[in-house]
């Protein structure tokens, strides 16, 4: 969607919620004369010295005198030391020009760099990111509007100066009801993408999960120790991991590798954990509505589905409050802080469990193949004793 799409469908929800429409900021924008450079007087004519800026008032009456001349036919100025123009100018971002600038009925803006002063009559002077002024600015009868341009000289204005990035964020600062919806989309998103991940755990990898959830339920103050150590040495470990690598002479063609390898299982880590803890919680839920009567047979897509709703819940206040000074940050830093702990005791639980292939701390005391058809039978299966095989008599015929 392109952004006249998006700002025409943001106006038609204003309006049929009936909110007020943001008042954009207008810049006057007076008509001025085609763009034009102003001839050198000859000896002896009219002139016009840019090179004192300290006080501003003493070109006051020069400048008005040089607008009201600038309207009839064969004006001509000298600058010392620089040009003098009429009309809208500029000055590239790759362009650097040397010497002082007077704009006449008409706008300057600078882009690149400006080796002296300027000066505008009947005009704004605009600053955008990247312009340079190694000298002073005067803006006679209108704006000096800096967007991110440095002058190390003075800013001197008849009118006002306006930093044009407060006025384009306080113009363009959406209403609270437009934050709030902003904010439900993104936390969609989350979820969304957390439940994709989700559903493919747990079609490839549900044992695992299984043992990372299990190992969250029966473990969990050691899993929230575990995590909580982790991110203390993950930072120690991985800068004496490369350090031993750039010591060695092989090792340092190894370091992209260690680096990438590491991340990835962080990452790794970081999911499988949040997705146990989610997949734990959904589950002790269902199993209480179960034991209610109130739902149907569990299985693991439900519960990664309620667990990660209830996550995505916790930021629920401050996707609806977020636009509130105060009472935003404290639900932001609420929210923040539980899912902190939820993803510290799911990466805790993901290590303890080697990411699922080791159930040690899960709870199983009986492995899952002793629970299988095959103890009825002679030989033994993990320490369960066997049945007696049946006798090897015949069956006899049935009566008739």
């Amino acid at each position: 969607m392109c952004r006249a799409d998006r700002l025409f469908l943001a106006t038609g929800l204003l309006l049929l919620i009936g909110a007020p429409l943001p008042a954009a900021p207008r810049r006057i924008q007076a008509s001025h004369p085609a763009p034009q450079a102003i001839p050198e007087a000859p000896e002896g004519g009219p002139s016009l010295s840019l090179r004192d800026l300290s006080t501003p008032t003493r070109l006051e009456s020069a400048l008005r005198d040089a607008l009201r001349d600038s309207r009839s036919p064969g004006f001509a100025l000298t600058v010392p030391g620089g040009i003098a123009r009429i009309g809208s100018y500029s000055i590239g971002s790759g362009e650097t020009h040397r010497g002082d600038i007077l704009v006449l009925n008409g706008d300057a803006d600078l882009y690149g760099r400006l080796t002296g002063n300027l000066v505008t009559a009947d005009g704004n002077i605009t600053l955008h990111p990247g312009a340079y002024v190694s000298g002073s600015v005067f803006a006679y009868g209108g704006t000096v509007y800096q967007e991110g341009g440095q002058v190390t000289g003075d800013i001197h204005t008849l009118g006002t100066i306006e930093p044009s990035a407060d006025r384009s964020t306080a113009a363009t600062t959406p209403p609270p009801l437009l934050l709030a919806l902003r904010n439900v989309a993104g936390l969609a998103g989350v979820f969304l993408t957390l439940l994709g991940i989700g559903f493919g755990l747990v079609l490839f990898g549900k044992p695992n999960l299984e043992i990372i959830s299990d190992t969250v339920s029966h473990t969990f103050g050691r899993s929230l120790a575990v995590g909580v150590l982790a991110q203390v040495l993950i930072l120690p470990t991985f800068g004496v991991l490369v350090l031993g690598l750039i010591l060695s002479v092989v090792g340092i063609l190894l370091v992209p590798f260690a680096v990438i390898a590491t991340m990835l299982l962080v990452l790794v880590a970081v999911l499988a954990g949040l997705l146990g803890v989610a997949h734990a919680l959904g589950e002790k839920y269902t199993r209480r509505r179960l034991a209610q009567g109130a739902i149907g047979a569990p299985n693991g897509y439900r519960h990664v589905v309620i667990g990660l709703a209830g996550m995505i819940l916790l930021w629920g206040g401050w996707a609806a409050f977020g636009w509130v000074p105060v009472l935003g940050w404290i639900s932001f830093t609420a929210a923040a802080l539980v899912t902190w702990f939820l993803l510290t005791v799911g990466l805790g639980a993901a290590l303890l469990s080697r990411l699922g292939l080791a159930g040690h701390f899960a709870g199983r005391f009986i492995a899952l193949e002793a629970l299988t058809d095959e103890y009825l039978w002679a030989t033994p299966q993990f320490g369960v004793p066997a049945a007696r095989r049946p006798g090897q008599h015949k069956t006899p015929p049935p009566v008739r």
